[in-house]
C-alpha cells in the first residue's frame, strides 16, 4: 500500500507527519531521520501525545518511533464506529498503516492503556508480525474498561452527553492520569482534540466496543508466546493498577516489569528519562 506523507515541526526533535491510508489521513508522531530500525506506539484513549515526551530520546538511540493515532483520533481523519473501534478491527488499521509507512513485520510495537489491548492483538493474531512487545500502564485481564470510560457505553449516556460535560468528564480523567506532570496548558493540551465533535464521537465508539474479552481471549496465546515482553508501568496508577502488570510479569515468559515510583498512568509524562531508557534497552537488546 502506498502512502503519502505530509510534515509539520512541534519543536524538541518532534513533529508530526500525516500518511494515506485508503481513503483516510492517518496522523502519527515521529522523531529522527528515519532511518531507523521502526517502532509503532499506540495509545488508548488519549491519543499519541502520551508518546511524545520519549520520541526525541528513542530516536537518538536509533530507532524510528512511529507514534500513530487511531483513526478519528488525536489529528487522524475518519470517524470510529462501535464495529471499526474494535480491538481486532483496530489492529487491522494499525497493520495497514505501518504498510502505508513501509514499515513491515517483524516489528517492535508499544501500547498504552487500550492501545495494550491492540499490542497483544497484534502479538497474538497479527495482521503484523510482531518481534518485540512492550505495555506502558496497559490494559490486561478484566482491568478494563474503568468506570470513567465504561459509561460511555450505555447508548443513552453518549447520545445525551454535551460538549461540555464530555470535556469536563475527560479533564477530571486527564489530570489524574498525567499525575505530577498535569498543568493547566498540558491538560489543555491533552483535552485539544476533544473539542472536535467527530473526535469525541470517536471516543464514545471506543468506549462502546471497550471489552476485557479482548484481553482475556488473548492469555492462552500470551503463555505459550516466547517473543520478548516488556512491562513499563506507573506505580502510582489509579486507572491500571500495578497489582496487574505484577500478575502477567508472573504468568507470561519472557517479561520483565519496570516499575516507575511516583509516576501515574501515563509515566511517559512524569518520568520521560527512565521510561525511555527502558525501552531502549528492551528495543535495541
Amino acid at each position: 500500500m502506498s502512502g503519502t506523507t505530509e510534515t509539520t515541526g512541534t519543536g524538541t526533535g518532534v513533529r508530526r507527519e500525516a500518511v494515506r491510508v485508503g481513503d483516510t489521513e492517518v496522523s502519527y508522531l515521529t522523531a529522527g531521520r528515519g532511518d531507523g530500525r521502526p517502532v509503532l506506539l499506540l495509545h488508548g484513549t488519549y491519543w499519541s501525545r502520551v508518546w511524545q515526551p520519549v520520541l526525541s530520546r528513542l530516536a537518538g538511540a536509533g530507532l524510528r518511533p512511529l507514534a500513530l493515532d487511531l483513526p478519528g483520533l488525536g489529528r487522524s481523519g475518519g470517524e470510529l464506529t462501535l464495529e471499526t473501534a474494535s480491538v481486532p478491527a483496530l489492529a487491522g488499521r494499525v497493520a495497514e498503516a505501518a504498510s502505508a509507512l513501509g514499515v513491515s513485520g517483524p516489528v517492535a510495537v508499544a501500547g498504552h492503556d487500550i492501545g495494550g489491548a491492540v499490542a497483544q492483538h497484534l502479538l497474538v493474531h497479527g495482521p503484523l508480525e510482531v518481534s518485540r512487545l512492550a505495555l506502558a500502564n496497559s490494559v490486561t485481564y478484566d482491568s478494563w474498561p474503568v468506570p470513567a470510560v465504561a459509561r460511555f457505553r450505555d447508548p443513552e449516556v453518549a447520545a445525551s452527553v454535551t460538549a461540555e460535560e464530555f470535556l469536563s468528564a475527560r479533564r477530571r480523567v486527564v489530570t489524574s492520569a498525567l499525575a505530577g506532570a498535569a498543568t493547566e496548558d498540558l491538560i489543555d493540551e491533552y483535552l485539544d482534540p476533544w473539542t472536535e465533535e467527530r473526535v469525541r464521537r470517536s471516543w464514545m465508539a471506543l468506549a462502546g466496543a471497550a471489552d476485557s474479552r479482548y484481553t482475556l481471549d488473548l492469555l492462552p496465546a500470551l503463555r505459550e508466546s516466547t517473543v520478548p515482553k516488556l512491562l513499563v508501568w506507573g506505580e502510582d496508577d489509579g486507572f491500571q493498577r500495578v497489582e496487574f502488570a505484577e500478575r502477567l510479569d508472573a504468568e507470561i515468559p519472557e517479561t520483565t516489569l519496570v516499575r516507575i515510583k511516583g509516576a501515574g498512568h501515563i509515566p511517559m509524562e512524569n518520568a520521560p528519562e527512565t521510561v525511555a531508557s527502558a525501552l531502549i534497552d528492551f528495543f535495541t537488546e
